[in-house]
């Protein structure tokens, strides 16, 4: 999301355009992909804005998600990450990660995978899906090829 889009949402919900929800989005925007905890989006902004407090930063970080401007994620690793929101939209695709449980690394997809399930849920229940995430864990392929080399040297 370009500055300008971004200003024209928080105008559009009655918020001020701030130097510092304005600076959030743009140190977000200089890590595209990159799942970012408030305590590493403080260290970058203060680069630009030393006074910045991290209380500052996660008040604004519950705005953007609030506006769906940024996401929310949790990986398991007993930190909250936010990442640039991904569109909604009518005929958008899902965003998920898939993790590697070995060196931890996050990997970014899209794709309606669930969406059988969420029509059958509807058919069956009247419950409509207005969201979902998927998080799918296992060993990325530098890991996985590890695995079987490791194996392969053991002993049987």
């Amino acid at each position: 999301m370009e500055q300008g889009q971004f200003k024209e949402v928080l105008r559009k919900h009655g918020l001020k355009v701030t130097s510092q929800r304005l600076l959030v989005l743009e140190t977000m925007a200089c890590h595209p992909g990159e799942h970012l905890t408030a305590e590493e989006i403080h260290d970058m902004a203060r680069g630009k804005y030393p006074e910045i407090g991290l209380a500052t930063i996660y008040r604004t970080l519950q705005v953007l998600v609030g506006l769906q401007v940024i996401d929310r994620v949790c990986f398991d690793d007993g930190a909250v990450r936010y990442e640039l929101g991904t569109d909604k939209g009518p005929g958008s695709h899902h965003h998920h990660h898939a993790i590697c449980q070995r060196c931890g690394q996050v990997i970014s997809f899209e794709g309606d995978l669930l969406e059988t399930l969420e029509q059958a849920l509807y058919d069956t229940m009247g419950f409509t899906v207005t969201d979902h995430e998927v998080k799918l864990v296992g060993y990325c392929k530098n890991c996985a090829n590890r695995e079987k080399q490791g194996k392969r040297e053991r002993p049987g």
